[in-house]
């Protein structure tokens, strides 16, 4: 089917002698600026109940979006559906600016305004859009530890719009922090990091909540934590700490977003068992026992390259991202290892274990230990 094309030139022409002409790009797309006299409906809805907005077939309608793509194949689905006198914009938006013809731009409040351009290229992708988005502004994430996986992964979802953030963390800011905890600053030495943490968050996006909680997490405290959230980041540093949220998160069903670094090495993981029993499997069933101390140093201990908790943050944000949002496919089930001198990347199937005393089908949640005491016999 041939469809009718005019220049920007032709279409004002015919707007000006009473056609009808629709944008028919997304609306934060049209916030940018729109053809003066036009009405904005996105593809999507006018192909759906073209009547609605046109409900007379033989009206001449113009249809423009950024390029002349989507507007031809409009254009062509509207013939289709016994329209009469219907063409497209040659070269969209992009043409009728550069003709120097009159733009305007929607009203919207400043609010809506900040919305549509904050996250622009998120709205562009059909896995994210304006639904998508509106889900992450009422997402609450957990993240347990405000230090170097904390800091990447917290900058990264408050710029991605989630809208509440719970980050507890009962540390002070420390020089040696530096080098790899990039949401602290020289001048927040000696301050709480949760502190820290929520006003470098806010000064990036003041449109979320972020909750900062200067406490140690510990089994009287975990449930309280979690109440609410969607899922739960792992920022922590030590293993009693690990198996506490792992198990909170079986007993709550949120899923974990996991990651340990060391010198030059990261893993990441997504551990679900809370809410696919018998299908994903948790912390306890990669590790049944903490790996002996010379083993499993810290960073205190061992060092770590400054940017390597970066790398393990972002992927782990990445994570939360996709669960949150219900896309791509998750890490559950898998552990990404990764080395960074060598830069090589690895995973490694992880199965869960159909004994594991927190996580195995039809066991009722045991209730929390003494996490000190399980991780000090080790090895």
């Amino acid at each position: 089917m041939n469809i009718p094309e005019l220049t920007p030139e032709q279409a004002r022409a015919r707007q000006l002698a009473g056609a009808v002409v629709i944008d028919v790009r997304e609306a934060h797309e049209r916030a940018g600026g729109m053809a003066e006299g036009a009405r904005g409906v996105a593809r999507g809805e006018l192909l759906a109940d073209p009547a609605v907005f046109l409900p007379q077939p033989e009206q001449e309608i113009v249809l423009l979006c950024q390029s002349g793509r989507r507007s031809a194949d409009a254009a062509a689905a509207l013939l289709a559906a016994g329209y009469t006198d219907v063409a497209s914009v040659v070269g969209g938006t992009v043409a009728w600016r550069a003709a120097g013809l009159p733009l305007v731009r929607p009203e919207l409040d400043a609010g809506e305004r900040d919305f549509q351009e904050r996250y622009s290229r998120h709205l562009l992708l059909p896995q994210v859009g304006e639904a998508g988005q509106r889900r992450l502004q009422r997402s609450r994430v957990l993240l347990v530890g405000a230090g170097g996986l904390g800091a990447p992964a917290a900058f990264y979802l408050a710029a991605a719009g989630v809208g509440r953030l719970r980050i507890v963390d009962d540390d002070v800011v420390e020089r040696s922090n530096l080098h790899r905890q990039i949401l602290h600053t020289e001048a927040a030495v000696g301050t709480a990091k949760v502190e820290s943490a929520r006003a470098r968050l806010l000064a990036l996006n003041p449109h979320v909540e972020v909750e900062a909680v200067a406490q140690r997490v510990t089994s009287a405290n975990v449930d309280a934590l979690m109440e609410d959230v969607d899922v739960v980041l792992d920022g922590s540093d030590n293993f009693p700490l690990r198996y506490l949220l792992n198990d909170a998160c079986i007993r709550h069903a949120r899923p974990l977003v996991y990651a340990a670094i060391e010198r030059f090495d990261g893993q990441v993981s997504v551990f679900d068992a809370g809410r696919r029993r018998g299908q994903a499997p948790c912390y306890r069933c990669l590790f049944p026992e903490p790996p002996p101390p010379a083993f499993a140093p810290n960073c205190a201990e061992a060092g770590v390259l400054g940017v390597l908790p970066g790398l393990a943050g972002v992927l782990q944000a990445t994570e939360v991202l996709k669960l949150l949002l219900d896309i791509g496919q998750p890490l559950a089930g898998r552990l990404l290892r990764f080395d960074a001198l060598g830069m090589r990347f690895r995973e490694t199937r992880v199965h869960p274990d159909p004994d594991c005393p927190v996580c195995a089908p039809g066991r009722a949640f045991p209730g929390y230990i003494d996490y000190a005491a399980f991780c000090a016999h080790r090895g």
